[in-house]
């Protein structure tokens, strides 16, 4: 029997390379075929997906300070996960966060210094952003912005949210008090305005483009496509030809909640696994209460395993990978 396996990460606990690993192990042990397919949705990971990072660049961060940021160069293709130059991690979280200052800048330089060494196709993970600039550190940041048009930008999110709209639904994430999302939507109505007369793209009409506090949106104005991060790593990966060649999918993530059915890796894994026959187990650290998401994949026939439910919370944090084997080898062996 050979198993595909798709996993995300387990954010905080194991990567989506981690979890594919501990699911291999346990198909060994069990005598099946493991092909192993580390997923993202474009958020942190995506790096990863497409072989990880082979160069460094000393960018601003999210808060003005130097930092480190690792990218991938590769041909003319260049990857860049805008987590690791303008993340909210690197600004101390919430806590240390401020979401008024917080630029994209770092990540502009790295596209930038992506162009200088002769890439033609420019891949931008969004997620886990400290930022609402709506794009603009980074669009100041290009020293020659029409270069972006010469070239394939393509901007990977997984989010459907409205330009104008990512104050009010992502900044109060990344520290913003209630009047600082009514100034940080005020900004991004005049950015919106701002970008639409000096480069003709209405980016309140493009979905997606309030994707890590609007950065899709202002990269979008520079002629890039916003793309959903699952779709494209399915690509890179050629993940249909893959899941066609198996016999079953396992899928997963950290936690099972009602967006993991709108582009997120468990939802559009699952799908296509089912519209190619194949079955499907899905292993997830925990679900939320309500279950919605849960109902909706076994409905489909897909299993859910939560490794909470199965070995505790304390247990479940404390050995993720021996906890996705063990979920994974009791289901393989009674699906076989």
């Amino acid at each position: 029997m050979r198993v595909l396996i798709a996993m995300d990460k387990f954010r905080g606990t194991v990567s989506a390379h981690e979890a594919c690993a501990a699911v291999a192990d346990a198909c060994w042990e069990l005598g099946l075929d493991a092909d192993e397919a580390p997923m993202s949705d474009g958020g942190e990971g995506l790096l990863d997906v497409f072989g990880g990072p082979n160069r460094t660049a000393v960018v601003t961060g999210p808060l003005g300070r130097p930092i480190e940021a690792a990218w991938r160069m590769d041909g003319r293709l260049a990857v860049v996960e805008m987590a690791r130059a303008s993340g909210l991690l690197l600004a101390g979280g919430a806590e240390g966060n401020d979401p008024m200052l917080a630029t994209t800048a770092g990540t502009g330089e790295l596209i930038d210094r992506a162009l200088e060494q002769g890439a033609r196709h420019v891949v931008v993970g969004l997620g886990g952003s400290a930022t609402t600039d709506g794009g603009l550190g980074a669009l100041e940041a290009l020293r020659t912005p029409s270069r972006l048009r010469a070239v394939e930008i393509e901007v990977a999110c997984d989010v459907r949210t409205g330009f104008v709209d990512a104050a009010a639904v992502f900044a109060p994430q990344k520290g913003a008090s209630p009047a600082q999302v009514a100034l940080l939507t005020a900004r991004l109505q005049r950015l919106a305005g701002a970008y639409l007369d000096e480069y003709g793209v209405d980016v309140t009409a493009l979905e997606g483009a309030g994707a890590a506090g609007g950065l899709a949106g202002g990269l979008a104005a520079l002629g890039a496509l916003i793309v959903p991060g699952c779709e494209l790593v399915a690509e890179h990966l050629d993940l249909p030809r893959r899941i066609a060649e198996a016999d079953v999918v396992v899928t997963g993530e950290g936690h099972l909640d009602a967006q993991s059915m709108d582009g997120k890796v468990v939802g559009a894994v699952a799908g296509w696994a089912r519209d190619a026959g194949r079955p499907v187990v899905v292993i997830v650290g925990d679900a939320d209460a309500d279950a919605d998401a849960r109902h909706a994949l076994e409905a489909t026939g897909a299993t859910v395993l939560s490794l909470v439910e199965r070995e505790g919370w304390e247990r479940a944090m404390s050995e993720p990978k021996g906890a996705i084997g063990r979920a994974a080898a009791e289901a393989l062996a009674a699906s076989g």
